[in-house]
Formats: C-alpha cells, sequence, structure tokens
C-alpha cells in the first residue's frame, strides 16, 4: 500500500494541507489521488473538468513549490478526470442540503472581538472609522458602495468586522453576510463544479449588506469577477449595502475589468494610512487595560517607536512581550522588552545619514541623487527635495545648517519653509502620507 513516504503525490498534498485554507483544500486538493507515478512524472486523477483547470492555473506555483520544498524527482504533473468511477479519497467537509458545503452566516464569521469600541482612532485612520459607523447606522442612506484600502495591517478588517456587528445589533433581523475575495472565488467555482448556482446567488443576492474582505484577490479572476458584477448590480439596485476592503485602489488592483472597477468609485473611498505615534501609543494603552497591566512609561515609548509599520506588528510585539512575561515569571520592564523582542524588533537604532537618506528619495522618483542637491524650482525635482529635507530632519538630527549644506548650499531659512510646508501637506494628503511612511519604514 502507498503512503505518504513513497507516494510522491499524497506527500504534495499533505505539505500544501498547511499552506492553504482548509476550504481551498477540501474544495480542490482533497478529492484527489495518484494515478501512476512515471518517474519525473506524475498522473493524478481529479473528479471533474473544474477541478483540473483550477489546478492546473491557479495552484501550478503552489505545486511547484511544494515540490521543491519536499525536494521530490517531480518535473511535471498531469490532471486527469475521473469519468467512470468515484475516486477514493479523503472525507470532505460536512456538506449541507444535496451535498454542497453550507455557506457560513454571518453571526459564525465576525469576530466579536473586532468591534467599534475596540478600533483605536487616531488621525491616519478617523476618516475610515467614521465612514464605517456612518453605513453601521444607516445601511444604504449614506455611503454605498463603502471602499476602504490600505496596507495590510492598518485596521480594514477590524472596521468591515464592526459594521457587520454594529449592524446585527441595531438590526436584528438584516441579513449581513460577511465574505472574503478568497472564499468568493471558492464558493463561485465550487457552486459550478457542483451545479448549484442557485443557492450561491440565493446566499448572496439575497443579502441587506454585503461585506467583502480583500477584494483584490478578485483580480484576474474572469469567470468568478463577471458573477460579482452581477451580484454587485443587484445588491446596489435593490438599495443594499455594500462594504469592499483592497489593500489599493481599484485602479491599482491588476487584473480588474473596468466595469467593476467604475462600479467601486461609485460610492465613497476611504484609506487606512500607517499609525501614528500617539495611535500607537492609545491602542498599547487599551491593549493594557483589558490585561490589567501597568505597562511602564519607557515600554510604552520603546513598543511604539520601534514598529513602525503597521497596528499587526504592533500587536504581535505586545503579545509576545506577555507571552515573554507569562513564561519567565518577570514584570514587564525596558529591559526585559528588549530581550523578549530582540528577535522581532531593532535592537539599536541604525545610524542614518543625510547622503542615505537622499539617496532613497531619489530612488523612490527615479531621480540621481545629485539632482535633488541642484538649484532649481522644477516641480519634479523640487517636492522631492523638500520631502527628503524633511525626512533628513526627523531621522538624522541634523541642523538646519547642516542640511542646507547638503543640499547644495541652502539657506537655513530656506531648509525651514521646505520642512514646513511638506508637514502642512501632510495633513490633508495621504498619497504623501503614505509615501512618507514607506520611505521611514526602508530605514528600519
Amino acid at each position: 500500500m502507498l503512503t505518504v513516504e513513497n507516494n510522491h503525490w499524497e506527500a504534495i498534498k499533505h505539505q500544501l494541507h498547511d499552506k492553504i485554507s482548509t476550504e481551498a483544500f477540501q474544495n480542490w486538493i482533497a478529492r484527489t489521488r495518484l494515478l501512476a507515478d512515471e518517474g519525473s512524472a506524475l498522473r493524478v486523477m481529479v473528479p471533474d473538468d473544474v477541478t483540473r483547470l483550477w489546478l492546473e492555473r491557479e495552484y501550478a506555483p503552489r505545486v511547484k513549490s511544494a515540490i521543491l520544498e519536499l525536494n521530490l524527482p517531480v518535473a511535471e504533473v498531469r490532471y486527469e478526470v475521473a469519468e467512470h468511477a468515484a475516486v477514493p479519497v479523503p472525507a470532505a467537509k460536512p456538506a449541507g442540503e444535496n451535498g454542497f458545503s453550507r455557506f457560513e452566516e454571518a453571526t459564525r464569521q465576525l469576530n466579536p472581538r473586532l468591534r467599534f469600541e475596540s478600533f483605536v482612532v487616531g488621525s491616519s485612520n478617523q476618516f475610515a472609522h467614521a465612514a464605517a459607523e456612518a453605513v453601521a447606522k444607516q445601511p444604504a442612506k449614506v455611503y454605498n458602495p463603502l471602499f476602504i484600502y490600505g496596507g495590510s495591517g492598518m485596521g480594514k478588517t477590524h472596521l468591515l468586522h464592526a459594521i457587520g456587528i454594529r449592524l446585527l445589533e441595531l438590526f436584528p433581523g438584516l441579513r449581513v453576510v460577511f465574505t472574503t475575495g478568497e472564499r468568493f472565488i471558492n464558493d463561485t467555482v465550487t457552486s459550478m463544479r457542483t451545479q448549484r448556482m442557485e443557492a450561491f446567488h440565493e446566499h448572496y443576492r439575497r443579502a441587506d449588506v454585503l461585506l467583502v474582505d480583500d477584494v483584490h484577490t478578485l483580480g484576474g479572476k474572469e469567470r468568478t469577477q463577471e458573477e460579482f458584477f452581477h451580484t454587485f448590480n443587484e445588491l446596489f439596485d435593490a438599495q443594499k449595502q455594500i462594504v469592499i476592503t483592497s489593500d489599493s485602489l481599484p485602479r491599482q488592483i491588476p487584473g480588474l475589468v473596468d466595469r467593476l472597477r467604475t462600479r467601486f468609485e461609485w460610492g465613497l473611498m476611504v484609506d487606512v494610512q500607517p499609525p501614528d505615534l500617539e495611535t500607537k501609543m492609545a491602542i498599547l494603552d487599551l491593549k493594557a487595560r483589558q490585561e490589567n497591566i501597568d505597562l511602564p512609561e519607557d515600554v510604552r515609548i520603546y513598543l511604539a517607536t520601534k514598529t513602525r509599520s503597521n497596528v499587526r506588528e504592533l500587536e504581535g510585539a505586545w503579545t509576545k512581550l506577555l507571552a515573554f512575561s507569562s513564561v519567565t515569571q518577570s514584570p514587564i520592564t525596558l529591559g526585559m522588552a528588549q530581550q523578549a523582542l530582540k528577535p522581532i524588533l531593532p535592537s539599536q537604532e541604525r545610524r542614518i545619514t543625510i547622503e542615505a537618506v537622499v539617496r532613497a528619495v531619489a530612488e523612490r522618483y527615479s531621480l540621481q541623487p545629485s539632482q535633488l542637491k541642484q538649484k532649481t524650482n522644477a516641480h519634479g525635482i523640487s517636492r522631492p527635495r523638500q520631502i527628503a529635507m524633511y525626512l533628513a530632519k526627523e531621522l538624522t538630527g541634523a541642523s538646519l545648517p547642516e542640511l542646507g549644506r547638503a543640499f547644495g548650499g541652502k539657506h537655513h531659512t530656506t531648509v525651514l519653509h521646505s520642512i514646513r510646508k511638506v508637514e502642512q501637506a501632510r495633513a490633508t494628503d495621504p498619497d504623501l502620507n503614505r509615501i512618507i511612511h514607506s520611505l521611514m519604514d526602508s530605514f528600519n
């Protein structure tokens, strides 16, 4: 009998099981088995053409990666459809009526911890928070659709869950459907394969509120986008609320068809930016209160200043700090925090020079470092130069005269004017804010 040890396909399946979601594994991998091992090629039986196409188009890179990780002598995997016999495979996910895996209700998917009350509001997210609360109070009355975008770990998913929870509290009879882009893709293809599109449409198009997380994963999936397009239209025409999150603006999502892009832009688009220092400190204060912990001020400052990327990084550092304190049974101090977080946070600040800042900004704007020191007021150079002066002041601690000399002999008053101009622009320009945060993070 073949085992994982001598059955290369079972070994690959075992490897994939830990790499993809349980739902995806049950949909596409579980119901396959090895037909023949021909040395450098594997012949694999699949239950139908949809699964074969999906494995060939969507999972080829993952299968190849698993082969490399396992160091298997396999160069090719060929999928063949089982026509006359059922494929003996591990038991699939519990199914609902007619053998089709049931759609989860929102109440089973919404995380009760991700509420508005636990969302810390700061300058980086206050507009998105206000818009989300408005939608939760008056669905389909104010902003429809609401499109929330921003980098990973900024709080988009938290706001989406908070909207769903608040809606169910205020309107108990409301039919709220929560999904992710990946789950929508899986549901679409599974419904096609099992001829259950009627149930699929019943679930998604009868919603009073549709909440979709990470919609950017639909990019390039033409058949799924077609279904989402019709779902969007039907809900919008029926004046049902739609809330979507994405890691970028609609026009920046690769492979997104124009008719979906324009519909995403119909409503309000709000971004969630990286948290500033004050917001990070407020998040730590909230978590300390929740855990009934007296957080020393120097540890609070250390955590807030060392985690520069996103809220998720800050929460990860906090969780590790608590775990270290619990395991070692030691009080939280600055020294203990530095020891506990050394593997994930920089142990000391890297000395940043003005020249390093100039190089980073020049690269960001596709310029030569020498161009930022030229005596020109061309907008394509003056704006990056102002940003470089601002960052150099923030990151190096250099004096205004020093900065002036470094930027081609500018007077210190000119440097001060540039810095203040960037400070003022940051208050109203989210794109500039993201650029500055990105550049700062590059020095971590």
